[in-house]
């Protein structure tokens, strides 16, 4: 209770003191204190709610630019740290983090990499109370990343990207899969594409990726070919680039990308068929036959570089004959 009173002063100091007087006060509070039993008896301040702190969270996320999608993972998070742990985030210690991240996942029984994620939004959160002179220092800095299994993720292979073209059953899935395949895009980015967002002259288009940012991506001659012979064929009038093959033709989202190919995986025999796979499979021939990563980096719009590595996975067949090559 001593160490909470001492942080709950020096929290209170902080908009008014500066690092080296921070630390001065700190050494005083502890001497002075020293053989001073302090009782379990709550201050009596006004202090915003955790629900208010998460609201201003969520709008300042919201300025930065995050998408709705993880401003709501943000929330739904931070909700369920507020509903088990119940003390002010003011209060909270990191035995008490690391004891809700620890339950949570015994409970949920859920990966090391989800449970990173949470740790990833906590810290996140608790930063940001931090900048923001709530708190002192943030408990989430002794939790450190939590290391998980890495696995090699599947790709597709020559004959099944061909497979898929061949008996895809229409001309717009042919364009769909084409595109996913050439341009790497992500499915959310390939549902928002409009007509007049493709250049056919230079087989390039721009997208919105996460964040709102915008960047070019670019599509080989047969993509265009397809691409083109599919906009001839609507009778539409709706702007979007994809849209439902039956009446009204409303624009296709995620999930209709999403169960057309893994209906069209099913009926082929193809494993594990979905958009993303598609942009992996990119990523990992474009490394394989040497294409710089930072190039593949802007291709793929990752803000890190260690993300554009997790996509792709060298073939080790290319490892061993430039062993041969440099080295042996």
């Amino acid at each position: 209770m001593k160490n909470k009173l001492i942080s709950e002063i020096s929290r209170q100091m902080l908009p008014y003191l500066d690092n080296a007087q921070m630390q001065q006060l700190e050494y005083v509070l502890q001497n002075c204190l020293w053989n001073v039993t302090v009782s379990d008896i709550p201050l009596e301040q006004e202090q915003e709610s955790n629900e208010e702190l998460l609201l201003s969270f969520i709008s300042a996320k919201r300025v930065e630019g995050c998408s709705k999608k993880t401003l709501k993972y943000y929330e739904s998070s931070i909700g369920k740290l507020f509903s088990i742990v119940g003390m002010h985030v003011t209060k909270m210690q990191t035995d008490d983090l690391r004891n809700y991240l620890s339950d949570y996942q015994k409970l949920n029984n859920c990966s090391k990499s989800n449970i990173d994620n949470i740790r990833r939004i906590l810290s996140s959160f608790f930063s940001w109370l931090e900048d923001e002179n709530y708190i002192l220092k943030s408990p989430v800095r002794r939790i450190h990343k939590i290391k998980t299994n890495k696995t090699v993720k599947e790709t597709y292979t020559d004959e099944a990207l061909e497979t898929m073209r061949d008996k895809c059953g229409n001309i717009r899935d042919l364009a769909m899969i084409d595109l996913l395949s050439s341009t790497g895009m992500r499915v959310g980015e390939l549902v928002h594409l409009n007509r007049e967002d493709i250049d056919f002259e230079n087989r390039e288009c721009i997208v919105f990726g996460k964040g709102s940012k915008e960047r070019p991506v670019y599509f080989d001659a047969r993509t265009k070919i397809h691409l083109y012979n599919y906009l001839e064929s609507r009778t539409d009038n709706n702007p979007a680039l994809f849209v439902s093959l039956l009446k009204p033709y409303n624009r296709l989202e995620i999930s209709g990308v999403e169960i057309r190919l893994r209906q069209l995986g099913r009926r082929l025999g193809i494993t594990k068929v979905h958009p993303h796979k598609f942009r992996r499979t990119l990523a990992t021939k474009a490394i394989d036959k040497g294409m710089p990563i930072e190039q593949v980096q802007q291709l793929l719009g990752h803000v890190k570089i260690d993300t554009t590595m997790q996509y792709a996975m060298v073939s080790q067949n290319n490892v061993k004959i430039s062993h041969r090559r440099y080295i042996g």
